[in-house]
């Protein structure tokens, strides 16, 4: 079977950003509100999944009226999430990539609980990354080197998801590291600057997030 990218577009913060990142033959899958977000923009989700709390009656039916699968559980009696769901149907496809978009908001338990999903893609190998306006996410560890291409991201900030990063060494970066180890609490890694057109990161040891951002009055308008 063919591995394709997945999509998940989540109840957090959505916007005109968030449907520039689709491309044609991605799996589109809407996670709670973020499947309505998907449908009042004229497209189609392949899952619409979650409790569905946070829509009304109407919005549910036009929801599983526009869905290609529709899957509703009860919001009490849930262990997971309604994009830690998603998450995991995207696993069992065996996705190529897994894009994660509108899981950043305003509860930051669950913004954290969902850039802690990152690890669970690294650990099924997997490319994951998490997007929104200002933002992009992305988990390494120290099996592969990561390429980071300039791109609207002005910024790029290194943080240890791991207690300890050990043998980090960057490329094409305004502030250079070689060896250099992180433990959780410092800010050492806070707002790099690539070079050029790319930079290149390693690692030896640990679980490193890799975090390109921009400041909100850069942004351009949605």
């Amino acid at each position: 079977m063919e591995r394709k990218r997945v999509l998940i577009f989540s109840g957090g913060r959505l916007g005109g950003w968030a449907l520039r990142e689709i491309r044609t033959g991605d799996v589109l899958v809407g996670a709670d509100r973020g499947a309505l977000f998907l449908v009042r923009h004229g497209y189609r989700p392949d899952m619409a999944l979650g409790d569905f709390d946070s829509v009304d009656s109407v919005e549910l039916e036009e929801i599983r009226q526009a869905s290609r699968e529709f899957v509703a559980c009860d919001p009490v009696w849930k262990d997971l999430t309604d994009t830690e769901m998603a998450f995991t149907w995207a696993l069992e496809q065996n996705a190529e990539e897994i894009v994660l978009l509108g899981v950043l908001g305003t509860r930051w338990d669950h913004s954290l609980a969902n850039v802690h999903l990152l690890r669970k893609a690294l650990a099924a190998g997997i490319r994951c990354r998490i997007a929104d306006a200002c933002n992009e996410l992305m988990l390494m560890d120290g099996s592969a080197p990561l390429a980071v291409n300039r791109s609207r991201f002005t910024h790029v900030s290194l943080l240890p998801l791991s207690i300890e990063v050990a043998g980090i060494t960057l490329e094409g970066f305004q502030y250079p590291l070689h060896e250099a180890t992180l433990t959780i609490g410092q800010s050492l890694g806070i707002s790099n600057v690539l070079l050029g057109e790319a930079g290149h990161i390693r690692i030896r040891d640990g679980l490193l997030l890799v975090i390109q951002s921009r400041d909100e009055e850069e942004a351009a308008p949605e």
